[in-house]
């Protein structure tokens, strides 16, 4: 099978779907790799390491996914891009369908893709192993991030993540507690901070007690506790998600207001739509906005900034599933692995995804196997 691997173009995106290691995987099964010139650099794999590993190296965006019957990246392709689609290829990415504009989705829907969405592979007991690993990072990376952001110079309140001797700590809530908020608790308290973590699941809450070692605060995501959190927390993170589907908005502008001025708010759900109603994507340089006096950070692809290491871990949990899927036909690699078919948005075109498909008031078709 022909396998291609874009250079991602979105702004300040350094990661790439695979190492060289990993393609060399690949290539020992037989595989013909084709890696877009330049797609390792950010994440410190020159082109001469992907030659090594045995992958074709291409020179245009165009040529990879002309060639590829499989094509596996970090982010989604955009719609401008929806012309480079092939009809019967497949596109494994972090697509994030739930949160496109309908006219977009019609669009790809036309260009007869199998897309996957990376971060709705999900597992019998209903965990995403490629969205948890870039969750883990992305959870580590806010509280340094984020610590950065309470001080003067970035247009904090001065004040330091994990406090001094006689100066309290700053309050750090985490709205969701599945494995992105869990890292981040975990690296905040870790920092000295106080932590409170909030989430609708009972459950989810005893088990974050459990993973932080009574380190943070928990407490039910009701309206009156997100508001009381808010009234006292100096950085808030938004690290709410469910699979497959937009994220769900906890934070109303109005709510916003109950937050002291300059704290931070860091809303990592963005990528699948956000959970503050004042969230818009950003970007470093300028990766910080004001509303009503409250910095926001809305980057969503934020393990980019550890390039490397994101690379790893997305070839770790990746690699799996493409050795399966490159074994043979697409079908058949969906009969075989259950959290592959839960990650299909798109098959050939027809939406099999009945969230998806209530969403953009679309026609359901089960993949073939699936009850209606």
């Amino acid at each position: 099978m022909d396998i291609g691997i874009p250079k991602e173009i979105r702004a300040r995106e350094h990661r790439v779907a695979l190492t060289p290691s990993g393609v060399k995987s690949l290539v020992q099964q037989g595989h013909r790799v084709w890696v877009e010139t330049g797609a390792g650099s950010g994440a410190g794999h020159p082109d001469a390491d992907y030659q090594s590993a045995g992958a074709t190296i291409a020179f245009s965006r165009m040529e990879v996914f002309t060639r590829a019957a499989l094509v596996v990246g970090v982010q989604a392709v955009g719609p401008r891009e929806y012309d480079v689609l092939q009809p019967g290829q497949m596109v494994v990415c972090f697509w994030g369908l739930p949160a496109v504009r309908p006219e977009d989705f019609r669009t790809l829907q036309a260009r007869e893709v199998t897309a996957v969405g990376s971060e709705a592979i999900e597992d019998a007991q209903g965990r995403a192993p490629v969205l948890t690993c870039m969750s883990e990072i992305a959870g580590s990376l806010a509280v340094t991030v984020g610590g950065g952001l309470l001080l003067n110079e970035f247009g904090g309140k001065g004040i330091l993540l994990g406090g001094a001797p006689g100066v309290p700590p700053a309050h750090f809530v985490v709205l969701g507690a599945g494995v992105l908020g869990r890292a981040a608790a975990r690296a905040a308290g870790g920092a000295g901070a106080q932590v409170t973590v909030l989430d609708r699941s009972v459950d989810r809450l005893r088990e974050a007690a459990l993973d932080l070692r009574s380190h943070a605060t928990t407490m039910l995501a009701t309206r009156p506790n997100i508001e009381k959190a808010l009234g006292f927390g100096d950085l808030v993170l938004g690290a709410v998600a469910v699979h497959g589907e937009r994220a769900p908005l906890l934070v109303t502008r109005e709510m916003l207001r109950l937050m002291k001025p300059r704290s931070v708010v860091m809303d990592l759900s963005i990528d699948m739509g956000g959970c503050f109603e004042t969230s818009r994507p950003t970007s470093f340089p300028t990766a910080t906005y004001e509303v009503d006096g409250i910095i926001h950070f809305c980057v969503p692809n934020l393990p980019s900034v550890a390039a490397r290491s994101a690379t790893q871990a997305l070839t770790n949990a990746l690699l799996p599933y493409l050795a399966e899927v490159t074994d043979g036909s697409v079908e058949s690699a969906l009969e075989r692995l259950p959290d592959l078919r839960r990650g299909t948005y798109l098959f050939r075109g027809r939406c099999v995804k009945e969230s998806l498909a209530r969403a953009f008031g679309v026609r359901f078709e089960p993949l073939p196997g699936d009850a209606a």
